[in-house]
C-alpha cells in the first residue's frame, strides 16, 4: 500500500501542476471518455487520471471490470456525466481516499459519496447534521451563525414551516435534494452567499413613495418570517 500511496501522490502532483498532462502507458488508448462541449478538458483529464490510478492499484479488478478499451470508455462517460458537478480538486481527493481506505475497485455510488466526503476545507457539514442545523436554527434565521450559507439556502428551499412543523420522513428527502444541490455548487467553487436582510431608511430619510415602502416593509418581514 505504501508502494501505491507514492503512485497516488506522483500522480495527483502531476495533474495539479499540469491539467493535460498525458495519461499512462495505457492512456493514449483510453481518452476522450466524453468530449462534449459542456465538459471542460480539466475534468476529462481528471476522470481518465482517476481511471489510471484505479488500474495501478487494482490491477486484476481493474482488467476484469474492464476487459477491453470499448468497457473502460463507457464507464468514464458514465463517471464523467455523474461527477461533472464536482470540481477536479475534489474529484483528485476523493480518488485519494478510496484507493487508501478500500481494497476493491470504487463503484461509481462509492467515488459519489467519497466526493460528498470532501468538507474539511469547505467547512460543508453532512445532511444529516445541515438537516438538524436548519431545523434546530431559532427566528430569525437569516441572522443566524450559520456553518455554511448552503445549510442556511437549502432550508429556504425546502421552507422553514415544513422543516419545524412536518415529521422527518416527509420534510427530509426535499431538505437533502435541495441541500445536496448547493453542496455540488459549493464543491465546484461557486460562491454561495446568504442574502442581506433590508432595513428601512430613517424617516425623512426616503425618496420613496408610500407603496414602495410598504413593499419593502413587506419584504423584511417576510425574511424575519414576522
Amino acid at each position: 500500500m505504501e508502494h501505491s500511496k507514492d503512485l497516488v501522490d506522483q500522480a495527483v502532483q502531476e495533474i495539479a501542476t499540469s491539467p493535460r498532462n498525458s495519461a499512462t502507458a495505457a492512456g493514449r488508448a483510453e481518452r476522450t471518455p466524453a468530449d462534449k462541449p459542456d465538459n471542460a478538458p480539466e475534468l476529462i483529464d481528471a476522470i481518465t487520471q482517476i481511471f489510471a490510478l484505479f488500474r495501478i492499484n487494482y490491477h486484476n479488478q481493474y482488467y476484469s471490470a474492464f476487459s477491453d478499451v470499448e468497457l473502460v470508455n463507457q464507464a468514464k462517460r458514465l463517471w464523467l456525466d455523474s461527477l461533472r458537478h464536482y470540481s477536479v480538486e475534489c474529484l483528485l481527493k476523493a480518488a485519494r481516499q478510496v484507493i487508501e481506505q478500500s481494497e476493491y475497485l470504487p463503484t461509481l455510488h462509492k467515488m459519489i459519496e467519497a466526493c460528498n466526503a470532501q468538507e474539511d476545507e469547505t467547512g460543508l457539514p453532512t445532511s444529516q447534521k445541515a438537516y438538524r442545523e436548519a431545523c434546530l436554527a431559532p427566528h430569525p434565521k437569516a441572522q443566524q451563525a450559520w456553518s455554511h450559507p448552503a445549510v442556511y439556502l437549502a432550508g429556504v428551499a425546502t421552507g422553514w414551516y415544513e422543516l419545524e412543523n412536518q415529521a422527518e420522513h416527509l420534510s427530509w428527502p426535499a431538505f437533502k435534494t435541495h441541500y445536496e444541490n448547493y453542496r455540488r455548487k459549493a464543491l465546484r467553487g461557486e460562491n454561495l452567499d446568504i442574502p442581506p436582510i433590508q432595513t428601512l431608511p430613517k424617516p425623512g430619510q426616503s425618496s420613496l413613495s408610500k407603496d414602495e415602502r410598504l413593499e419593502a416593509l413587506r419584504k423584511i418581514r417576510k425574511e424575519l418570517e414576522l
